[in-house]
């Protein structure tokens, strides 16, 4: 299993278009990717399960990959997150 740890800094935290982002870009892999925010854990190719975490700004969040392309899976979600300026 892989994980990464993030800090979000968007303004908006993540809304509507990053979480449509971040499941587009999870639901590539044949992993489990999960986005873990304080106690609850969602599944990341589950748009409502994203968006009703109501992760908001400065929010510390984890994501975990665990199967045969995991650390590809964190690569492009952790891609995702740089570019798209959600998270650090």
């Amino acid at each position: 299993m892989e994980k990464k740890d993030f800090h979000v800094i968007a303004e908006t935290g993540i809304h509507a278009r990053p979480a449509t982002l971040l499941v587009q870009a999870a639901s590539k892999f044949t992993s489990d990717v999960a986005l873990v925010y304080g106690e609850k854990s969602v599944n990341l190719k589950s748009i409502m399960g994203v968006m009703s975490l109501g992760v908001g700004q400065n929010a510390d969040v984890t994501i975990t990959a665990d199967g045969a392309d995991e650390v590809d899976a964190i690569a492009a979600i952790t891609e995702t997150m740089t570019k798209e300026g959600l998270a650090e």
